[in-house]
C-alpha cells in the first residue's frame, strides 16, 4: 500500500525522501511508480512543461513546504527575512531553511526524516552545545555542536541510527562524528544542489 506521504511525492513529481529509511529501499513508491498518481499520471507528467507560470510557482512552493515540513506562514516569514538581506533572496531563503535544527538533524543522519527529526526535538532528545532545544525551527550557527542528550543514547530508536549513520554522507558545511552521534556546523550552507526552482517561489511571494 502506498502511504500518504509517498502519494504527495508522486503528485509533486519529485523524490523528496519524506519516509525516512523506506526512501532508500526498493519499497519506495517514488522509485516503483515515478509517475503521478491516477490512471492519467503519465500524461500529467508529460504535460507539466505546459503548466502556467502561476501553476509552476504554486508547485515549487508546495515542494518546499512538503519537503521541509513547514507551513505557508513560516515560509512567508522566511521570505520576508531573506528579502531584507543584501545577498540573493533565493539563496538566502534556502540558507535559512537549511539551517533549521530539524533539517540539520536530518542532514546529519540523526533522524531518518525531517518529521522524525522534529519528533526527536519535541521530545527533548536533541542538544545544541550541550543544551536542550525543543524548537525545530531553531537556527543553528557556525560552531554549534548538535547531538543527543546523554540519557537519550539508551533509547531503542537510536539502534537503527547507529547502523545507518555508518554510511551517512553530510553536506560540506557540516561535519559528523559517527561514534559520538553528533555533528558540528562548519560554515554557512553554500553551493546547495536542491530540487527546487526557488526563483519561482520568490516570484510567488513578490506579488
Amino acid at each position: 500500500m502506498i502511504k500518504p506521504k509517498e502519494k504527495k511525492e508522486r503528485a509533486l513529481g519529485e523524490h523528496l525522501h519524506l519516509k525516512g529509511y523506506r526512501c532508500v529501499s526498493p519499497k519506495c513508491a517514488a522509485v516503483r511508480k515515478p509517475h503521478r498518481p491516477g490512471a492519467h499520471g503519465l500524461d500529467k507528467v508529460k504535460r507539466r512543461k505546459n503548466d502556467s507560470e502561476f501553476g509552476r510557482q504554486l508547485l515549487e512552493k508546495q515542494k518546499v513546504k512538503v519537503t521541509y515540513g513547514i507551513t505557508e506562514r513560516t515560509l512567508e516569514q522566511i521570505f520576508r527575512k531573506a528579502e531584507k538581506s543584501s545577498d540573493s533572496t533565493s539563496l538566502k531563503i534556502m540558507e535559512i531553511i537549511e539551517k533549521r535544527l530539524d533539517n540539520v538533524v536530518f542532514r546529519l543522519g540523526l533522524g531518518a526524516s525531517r518529521r522524525m527529526a522534529r519528533q526527536l526535538i519535541y521530545q527533548g532528545h536533541i542538544f545544541v552545545n550541550s543544551k536542550r532545544v525543543i524548537s525545530p525551527g531553531f537556527s543553528v550557527k557556525v560552531g554549534n555542536v548538535i547531538g543527543f542528550r546523554p540519557e537519550s543514547h539508551k533509547i531503542g530508536a537510536l539502534d537503527q541510527v547507529r547502523e545507518t549513520i555508518k554510511t551517512q554522507e553530510v553536506p560540506a558545511w557540516l561535519s559528523l562524528d559517527k561514534e559520538k552521534l553528533e555533528g558540528r556546523v562548519l560554515s554557512e550552507p553554500g553551493n546547495l544542489e536542491l530540487p527546487f526552482e526557488v526563483n519561482l517561489l520568490v516570484e510567488s511571494f513578490s506579488k
